[in-house]
């Protein structure tokens, strides 16, 4: 819990900064929206794994349905990091 209201401590001092128009605050904005989209996206990541080899072993004949919608999840999962490091990139230059 601490750690989310330093983020949020953090993310106020960036928006603060960049309203001056310092350019460390954009620097925090695109290193926190990266940062924090990667983390989701391997949280995400790993569930889906976790979850895929439970689903294999318990039915071994459905792995390729199974392992068809992974790859999707994991495609879905990933875009999650772009748009990270695209909110990111606009705060930087913006």
């Amino acid at each position: 819990m601490s750690v989310l209201v330093s983020i949020i401590a953090e993310a106020g001092a960036a928006a603060e900064a960049a309203a001056t128009g310092s350019d460390a605050g954009g620097k925090i904005a695109l290193g926190i929206g990266g940062g924090l989209g990667a983390a989701g996206a391997g949280i995400g990541i790993g569930y889906i794994f976790g979850n895929v080899i439970q689903a294999v072993t318990r039915q071994p004949e459905m792995r390729d349905e199974i392992t068809s919608i992974q790859w999707l999840g994991f495609a879905l999962t990933e875009a999650v990091v772009f748009y990270g490091l695209v909110a990111g990139l606009l705060a930087f230059f913006l």
